[in-house]
């Protein structure tokens, strides 16, 4: 398979890399411990699984918008997204 077209940097392997070990130890943290979907601020019964989902979109939301707004670099998005997704784990 070529993946050339890709620039595949080790901060884009990092990135994907850290995403598959957050849905490895979900994965896990469900097996050990299952919990019962919670109705939050949404409305909506959500699992651990589904805040984990939904902080992930709104991150690449969050880092969209601020490269749009503002432009590189973003360390600044990345700050908002890390509280974006406590808010996520905690409320929603």
């Amino acid at each position: 398979m070529d993946l050339s077209w890709m620039a595949w940097t080790w901060q884009t392997a990092v990135f994907f890399s850290l995403i598959l070990l957050a849905l490895i130890l979900m994965t896990i943290w469900s097996i050990k411990a299952p919990q019962a979907p919670r109705r939050g601020l949404l409305g909506i019964e959500t699992t651990p699984g589904d805040r984990l989902f939904i902080s992930l979109l709104g991150s690449a939301f969050i880092c969209l918008g601020w490269l749009a707004a503002i432009g590189s670099p973003l360390w600044w998005a990345l700050a908002i997204c890390v509280l974006y997704a406590l808010a996520v784990f905690r409320w929603v």
